[in-house]
């Protein structure tokens, strides 16, 4: 079994995210050929910066060390050149001992230990598909999330979420990264054999965009969009629905007067230089790619269809946390306060620069970064600041779920009597959230629904039927 960034935290020599900076031997094999930076953060598979986990005696002294990477990273706000030069200047044993002095680590040791339980399984598979709203996910590996509670991940990039959807159902995934409607929709047996299935927590808030090509520049209205061919990710998708809602408020049946199609995240940006798409809704950072490339420009932020709305989440199989509470409980402790940790706008530097490398995102470090700060160049000529372009928040709002479901009747991707209430607190678990954030330390909503207005149009999520039946172009 191995880990990462398991090293001594008050060793100055180590760079506990192992990244350009790095000393260890790992970082710096004796071949000392490649690009140590990109080499090492590349994939589990190249296995250049891990160490071999029998350096601990036990699974106590694994913990031990996990929570003590933890804390000295919060101390130093995860930012290794600080607490690097800091150990230099003290040495170690002076700052393990100052340490001590004010925080009360051997108690927090104990407490972990205690709180958890023992881990039925600390070696675990997490799918992500490479996009920004993927970033909790993705950041809490090398920024030391999983660690922190114990938990020896490696996530996996996948290509496109029909692969991750199968390599869940499967049981090949522990646990993935999801949209917002797939747990429903696996869970009702929508578009794969049904399976139940839970949504803990929501990775991202807004965080997509309209792009069209450059060659549309004159075309802002959306009713100049008659028989243009658009990308979405998947059709159980919040871009697939904002997609449907925005051309349809806008007088254009979507399955008649637009082409639609499923463009794995990764091809956007090529089918759009083709010419296969005239725009998509995608996740970042393929909408700034496109601009970036000089190939497209962002036409909306979906943030202006709907302030807040939800976009990916973290999801298991309920038979992943039947059988596993205590390693699930873990992970998602490790995810909530991820979510949490990338809500606020001073980390979010540190994170483009993590999880731009090849292993995660594999895109320009500028790229990922005007989409976490929300200062970009829309393609427009503009430099925008929109700080909320993307943001996080974990907690999964039940109202979100009755919206989801109104969208898929309403687009006939469900049929029948829906119990839009029971399904939606089936599968996305605000309480239990809930109560984690107040654990950690966290604020959650005192409801778990609310109504939402999205262009103008009041969603009670009292009457889910009544308004998926309400517009002027619906299958309802």
């Amino acid at each position: 079994m191995t880990n990462k960034s398991l090293d001594n935290p008050f060793d100055p020599n180590s760079d506990l995210s192992h990244g350009a900076a790095c000393t260890c031997k790992a970082c710096n094999p004796s071949t000392g050929s490649g690009d140590k930076h990109t080499t090492h953060q590349a994939s589990h598979a190249d296995q250049v910066v891990e160490q071999n986990l029998s350096t601990f005696e036990s699974p106590e002294d694994l913990m031990d060390r996990a929570v003590e990477s933890a804390v000295v990273r919060a101390v130093f706000g995860h930012n290794e050149v600080s607490r690097r030069s800091f150990m230099k200047l003290v040495g170690a044993g002076t700052a393990a001992a100052a340490l001590a002095s004010i925080f009360p680590m051997e108690a927090a040791k104990a407490a972990v230990k205690d709180s958890l339980g023992p881990l039925e399984k600390k070696k675990l598979k997490v799918g992500f598909v490479p996009i920004t709203c993927a970033t909790p996910i993705i950041m809490a590996h090398p920024m030391g999330f999983y660690e922190k509670y114990g938990l020896d991940v490696d996530v996996i990039k996948t290509a496109g979420w029909a692969v991750s959807r199968d390599k869940s159902l499967n049981m090949e995934y522990d646990a993935a990264h999801m949209l917002t409607p797939m747990p429903l929709a696996i869970s009702m047996g929508a578009g794969s054999t049904a399976k139940p299935f839970l949504m803990p927590a929501v990775e991202n808030i807004n965080g997509q965009a309209i792009t069209l090509h450059n060659k549309h520049k004159d075309k802002r209205d959306p009713k100049q969009w008659k028989g243009f061919k658009f990308g979405v990710p998947f059709e159980y998708s919040m871009h697939n629905f904002l997609l449907r809602y925005y051309v349809a408020e806008h007088g254009l049946d979507p399955d008649k007067d637009i082409q639609i199609r499923v463009v794995p995240p990764p091809e956007m940006v090529a089918n759009l230089r083709a010419g296969n798409l005239d725009g998509y809704l995608s996740p970042d950072p393929f909408n700034q790619r496109a601009v970036w490339e000089k190939i497209g420009f962002i036409h909306l932020l979906t943030k202006e269809i709907w302030q807040g709305h939800p976009c990916c989440a973290f999801a298991t199989s309920a038979e992943f946390a039947r059988e596993n509470p205590n390693t699930y409980g873990a992970l998602f402790k490790s995810i909530v306060d991820a979510t949490h940790f990338s809500a606020k706008q001073e980390n979010r530097k540190d994170i483009a620069q993590a999880i731009s490398a090849k292993g995660y995102l594999n895109q320009p470090v500028p790229v990922v970064e005007q989409v976490l700060t929300g200062r970009f160049a829309d393609g427009l000529g503009n430099v925008r600041n929109e700080p909320d372009r993307i943001d996080f928040d974990p907690f999964p709002w039940h109202s979100m779920a009755v919206w989801i479901l109104t969208q898929m009747k309403r687009w006939g991707y469900i049929k029948g009597d829906v119990n839009y209430q029971g399904i939606a607190e089936e599968v996305y678990l605000a309480s239990e959230c809930g109560e984690l954030m107040k654990e950690l330390g966290y604020e959650p909503p005192k409801e778990t629904y609310e109504n939402y207005t999205i262009m103008g149009k009041e969603f009670d999520y009292t009457k889910p039927e009544e308004y998926a039946k309400s517009f002027a172009i619906t299958r309802a």
